[in-house]
């Protein structure tokens, strides 16, 4: 039905196509990598997600410091399974596995095996 639209309305034409473009480039950054990572949870922003924005979970990371994790609000768009937000907690202790970002953070999305769990006795609750 959307195809049958594009052609009698450009605009649309033109944000299905920015749309399609930046879906195929995320995470194609060329300093991007794979980052693993574990540590504690110091501050959980779900906000970001009212309005279509990544939640950002800082995790202290050791000698890495504090490490933003952006959990995006489209998991449906992901192929990374999706983390349950609400059964995280700041002091639990978090496994990382996603994709470095060019800020020094990860995003878990990309790819199957990316993820954000709990690790020690918090993730046998």
């Amino acid at each position: 039905m959307l195809l049958a639209a594009l052609p009698r309305h450009p605009a649309l034409a033109l944000a299905a196509t920015v749309l399609l473009a930046s879906c195929a480039t995320t995470g194609q950054a060329p300093s991007a990598g794979a980052a693993q990572l574990e540590g504690t949870i110091v501050s959980i922003d779900l906000q970001p997600w009212t309005y279509d924005g990544n939640a950002v979970i800082q995790v202290d990371a050791g000698d890495r410091g504090h490490v933003p994790v952006e959990l995006p609000a489209r998991w449906n768009l992901c192929k990374a399974a999706a983390v349950d937000a609400q059964a995280l907690s700041v002091g639990m202790r978090v496994q990382v596995v996603g994709e470095a970002s060019t800020d020094g953070g990860v995003v878990v999305c990309s790819d199957a095996s990316h993820r954000l769990s709990p690790v020690g006795p918090a993730a046998r609750r």
